[in-house]
């Protein structure tokens, strides 16, 4: 079991984030097999600049790039479509939770971000998440 004294390093998020990720059902994990899986311990300064974040403990988790039901073959992203995990802040709200199981927020971080690639939006995911009741 995993202690606030014993968190898990960026190599063992990204394995509880790609075992999210692999649990997927076709053709949802097909689709995802596609996208950047990229954990870091902070977000980038740059990114918290052009969200106009002023606290780093605010994002968690980021999807970047053009989502599957706006992409088209004519327009081809430049840039690999990438989910972020950032570690830190996952596990401040961990431990500031202190209700859920580390593994299981990741997760949910995670399937938060590829919804956005398969085209959801917040309020779409909203509409079903029950993780916040």
């Amino acid at each position: 079991m995993t202690t606030p004294d014993t968190a898990p390093d960026l190599a063992a998020f990204e394995t509880m984030a790609r075992a999210a990720v692999n649990a997927l059902p076709e053709p949802f994990r097909a689709a995802a097999a596609e996208v950047v899986l990229q954990v870091e311990d902070w977000p980038p300064e740059d990114i918290l600049q052009e969200m106009q974040i002023d606290d780093r403990l605010d994002l968690t988790g980021l999807y970047e790039g053009v989502p599957m039901t706006e992409k088209s073959s004519s327009w081809p992203s430049p840039y690999p479509d990438t989910v972020w995990l950032f570690r830190e802040p996952i596990l401040q709200e961990w431990r500031d939770r202190g209700d859920v199981e580390l593994d299981a927020l990741i997760a949910h971080v995670t399937m938060h971000e590829f919804a956005h690639h398969f085209g959801w939006s917040d309020d779409d995911i909203a509409s079903i998440d029950r993780w916040w009741e």
